[in-house]
């Protein structure tokens, strides 16, 4: 099989294909470095390639047995670090010190075993903090579907390289929607697990407060679901842990969700605008599509939602955190880490989370932990699930949310009006996925995202494989695809 064929299966199918012995470990490999070869220069989402690494892992015969034996496989270069490999979280100040790191976390350990090969780290903005990915330290990744766009951020590597062809699945992180955004600019399935599905060990229990959620970004439903099956559950001293399924997430995959009660909701939060037409319109369509498939859908969603304030506090503990993560790397390097070694918005978030006090600290995560209990009273009231938007304008052009895009007060300000739909949902730890529904006349990929209670992955799978049969996006490949 060639390798613009093994381009177009996703990861389940290539499995298979390594169990059935029509193709070994090794051969998807070297395929998907050639796919990688040919689209990297364009389109900048593998920063790190690991192909010699890759290959002795594909021939040596203690290849784990897991359910995606001999897979390719993207890590972001943030969160989830490996074993003797290059580590920069978007730095150029680790960048430039040649930083390694000694250890894989208990996430990556889980992909090993789940019998993935890493063949490359991918792209991310600086400390993983922003909805566009264009560091410094690497320059923009852009976006398949139209190179003068962003893929999003901050797995907006990952996600150009999966819609791309050159990997079916690739390793995303989720702390203000950075796998939502991503798969909503880039035409792909991306799954925010509840909070504690996966592990953050061994030495972290929580990231940036309780905001951090890992797992991958897919092209199909089915990879998802099994990606998070092989990756989930609580490592030992996790701080705290989601309540365990009730079967395997891809036991979800085609089973009837019933008739469902649904809210759709597309005002802006904390403005109560509508956003750009094509993204009210993804995810009207998503609701009409939802009636035809037999679920109660009527306007609705939790009133927190149009209150900013009751938020506000998730952009406080982000700033705290940018600050502690420059004296993490300061302390772990030995130098001091200083204005010109970071990016300009990463250097005024930090002084601004200096000036916080632990009193207010605590106060911002108290007023959060309210939000959250008020957004979860909204599925107490008897709604299945929420439909909004994922992003509030289509994928956009590069350069006005990046680093050079001007001064950092007003960048952070673009962030929050291109990504309202999310951080609520990050805040509360539910489950989130943004699916392609939708391609607006300029051919661009715009998101839905459906959100459930918390611990109830299976409700979206069940209710995203369903929208997945009756308005399939496998064949909708960007203008820059390996197959």
């Amino acid at each position: 099989m060639s390798s613009t064929e093994l381009a177009r299966l996703d990861a389940i199918a290539q499995a298979e294909l390594v169990r059935r012995g029509e193709v070994t470990p090794l051969e998807l490999v070297d395929a998907a470095i050639e796919r990688i070869e040919k689209l990297n220069p364009e389109l900048n989402a593998v920063i790190t390639p690991l192909y010699e690494k890759a290959r002795a892992a594909a021939r040596h015969p203690n290849l784990p047995q897991g359910p995606f034996r001999g897979v390719p496989f993207l890590v972001k270069d943030a969160v989830c670090h490996t074993a003797g490999d290059p580590y920069h979280c978007g730095m150029r100040f680790l960048r430039d010190l040649g930083w390694v790191e000694q250890e894989d976390t208990y996430l990556a350990g889980r992909f090993r075993t789940a019998g993935f090969v890493f063949v490359g780290k991918s792209n991310t903005p600086e400390l993983a903090f922003s909805p566009t990915t264009e560091p410094l330290a690497y320059g923009p990744t852009r976006n398949p579907w139209d190179p003068r766009r962003s893929p999003s951020g901050s797995s907006g590597g990952s996600a150009a390289a999966v819609a791309s062809g050159m990997v079916a699945v690739a390793h995303g992180n989720d702390m203000g929607g950075s796998i939502r955004m991503p798969a909503s600019a880039c035409g792909l399935v991306g799954l925010k697990p509840t909070r504690a599905r996966t592990t953050l060990g061994p030495q972290l229990g929580e990231f940036w407060w309780e905001l951090t959620h890992e797992h991958v970004l897919t092209r199909s439903v089915r990879d998802s679901a099994a990606v998070l099956d092989a990756i989930s559950g609580p490592a030992v001293g996790d701080p705290y842990s989601a309540p365990p399924p009730e079967r395997p997430f891809l036991d979800e995959v085609g089973r009837p969700p019933g008739s469902l009660r649904i809210g759709l909701c597309t005002r802006v939060p904390g403005t109560g605008d509508e956003p750009h037409p094509d993204c009210r319109a993804a995810a009207e369509n998503a609701a009409h599509l939802l009636e035809d498939l037999g679920h109660a859908v009527e306007p609705s969603g939790p009133m927190v939602l149009e209150r900013a304030e009751d938020f506000a506090g998730a952009g406080l503990v982000m700033m705290v955190s940018i600050a502690r993560e420059l004296d993490r790397w300061s302390a772990r390097t030995g130098r001091t880490i200083g204005q010109h070694d970071v990016e300009p918005t990463n250097w005024w978030a930090a002084q601004i989370g200096r000036a916080v006090s632990a009193p207010q600290y605590v106060e911002a995560t108290e007023q959060l932990h309210r939000a959250a209990r008020a957004l979860a009273a909204w599925w107490e009231e008897g709604f299945d699930v929420l439909v909004t938007p994922m992003l509030s304008q289509p994928p956009p052009l590069l350069g006005p949310l990046g680093p050079e895009g001007g001064d950092p007060a007003q960048v952070l300000a673009r962030w929050g009006a291109f990504a309202p739909y999310a951080i609520p949902f990050n805040v509360s730890g539910q489950p989130a996925i943004s699916l392609p529904l939708y391609w607006n006349d300029d051919g661009l990929p715009i998101g839905v995202q459906l959100v459930a209670a918390y611990g109830r992955e299976d409700v979206l799978i069940q209710l995203a494989s369903q929208l997945e049969a009756a308005l399939p996006w496998r064949d909708r490949l960007p203008p820059l695809h390996c197959g």
